[in-house]
């Protein structure tokens, strides 16, 4: 079955200068491993795709059930030099949240 991260996940996201932070909280330990396994860097980068222009990092927190991402080149330089829309990332999360992935077999949602 296929659903939006935001199912499964709570989202923050920010920034510091050009690079946007998004972290991914899983909403039950069970969802944590899901999310460990599908939501990649490889996925993250072409998901947001056009909108980013460097490299994104990954850090696991396992103890937290969360991922954290760091998204390098996001944000036209940051606040005090970009024209986007959203120069500080903050709507970043609502949007990987609409990622959708697949949930195995036996994982309740």
């Amino acid at each position: 079955m296929k659903v939006q991260l935001l199912r499964i996940c709570h989202g923050r996201s920010g920034d510091k200068g050009d690079t946007a932070n998004i972290g991914l909280i899983a909403r039950k330990e069970e969802y944590y491993s899901v999310i460990e396994q599908q939501v990649t860097v490889e996925r993250v980068q072409e998901y947001f795709r056009g909108m980013i222009v460097g490299p994104v990092e990954r850090y696991e927190l396992p103890n937290l059930w969360a991922l954290n991402f760091l998204l390098h080149g996001a944000l036209g330089g940051g606040g005090t030099k970009s024209l986007k829309n959203d120069a500080q990332g903050k709507t970043l999360a609502a949007a990987l949240l609409r990622m959708e992935i697949d949930i195995p077999e036996g994982v309740k949602i």
